[in-house]
């Protein structure tokens, strides 16, 4: 839908109802908020359906829109502030040059006084941001916030975090930004656009195949469940091999190899320290001489066991 509506978009009269329709977001149009609450909720649904099944859980959902009434409270405090400023056309920004000049700005609302989702354009900072922020550290009293996103929003938080120390709040410099690269190369049976379902749902099937064309697999009570969770582990491992901030070409054949630094890999090594303990027990042994662990990656693996 939102590839579509953004095609449909660069029509100026569909830009002029989403405008418009965004304007009584704003002004709690009651029709047009009980339909942005199905969306809402609908999208939440979504979100925890797909998350429980990669074992992930949120205590909270409270993205930009949630913000909505108390970014204006936060134009108004920037404004009480003397940093927002009025261009000839109307939009609000905030002078974030050293010298004051307006070599470096932000943009925070719009000419109509609406307030600013966020973009990509590092010039923008939606003023949801900084109240999300602001309540975030409220209601939470954190130690230390991250934001989690692909690297090409690095320049936005970075603004963000300025915007934040200017306006007097010291634990800004609490604030960081993990960025991520982008995963490149990842198509579907179902096409171009990349759906997490999708994806999901094709490493399932991979895996199923290839439990069904390899000789030495055993008989398994729960076929389906047994290709999930060793499915998940191939695309995690696989994300994990590369630096975290570098763009990596993804390759459906290297993820799912039964060999090497794989989730494959790691899955069946697992199945076999778990068959060995049921064979042998899991006593504990006091009469293991340590001393003749010499290597060097030996000791690393025992040191790292010894976490848990």
């Amino acid at each position: 839908v939102y590839v579509q509506i953004n095609k449909v978009a660069e029509d100026e009269n569909t830009k002029k109802l989403a405008k418009d329709f965004f304007r009584k977001l704003e002004e709690h149009d009651e029709q047009a908020l009980s339909l942005w609450k199905q969306f809402r909720d609908f999208s939440i649904e979504e979100y925890i359906r797909i998350y429980k099944r990669l074992g992930v859980h949120f205590d909270e959902y409270s993205g930009e829109s949630f913000y909505q009434e108390k970014s204006q409270e936060v134009l108004k405090l920037l404004e009480e502030k003397g940093l927002l400023q009025k261009t000839i056309k109307g939009t609000g920004i905030v002078d974030l040059s050293e010298k004051k000049d307006l070599s470096s700005f932000s943009t925070v609302m719009r000419s109509d006084g609406t307030s600013l989702y966020i973009t990509r354009q590092f010039l923008i900072i939606s003023s949801r941001d900084l109240a999300a922020a602001i309540d975030r550290m409220n209601k939470h009293s954190w130690d230390t916030m991250i934001y989690v996103t692909d690297k090409s929003q690095s320049n936005h938080f970075q603004h963000l975090f300025q915007i934040l120390k200017l306006m007097g709040y010291d634990w800004a410099e609490r604030c960081q930004h993990v960025s991520f690269g982008l995963v490149q190369g990842m198509k579907t049976r179902r096409g171009e656009v990349i759906f997490l379902e999708d994806v999901l749902n094709e490493v399932r099937s991979r895996m199923l195949q290839n439990m069904a064309s390899t000789k030495t697999t055993k008989e398994i009570e729960d076929r389906m469940e047994t290709a999930e969770k060793v499915g998940l582990a191939a695309l995690i491992i696989q994300d994990f091999r590369g630096l975290l901030s570098s763009d990596y070409q993804f390759s459906w054949d290297r993820a799912l190899q039964s060999r090497g630094d794989t989730g494959v890999f790691l899955q069946y090594t697992h199945a076999r320290l778990h068959s060995l303990e049921q064979m042998h027990g899991n006593e504990q042994l006091s009469d293991v001489n340590v001393a003749c662990l010499q290597e060097p990656d030996a000791v690393s693996v025992v040191q790292h066991l010894l976490r848990f």
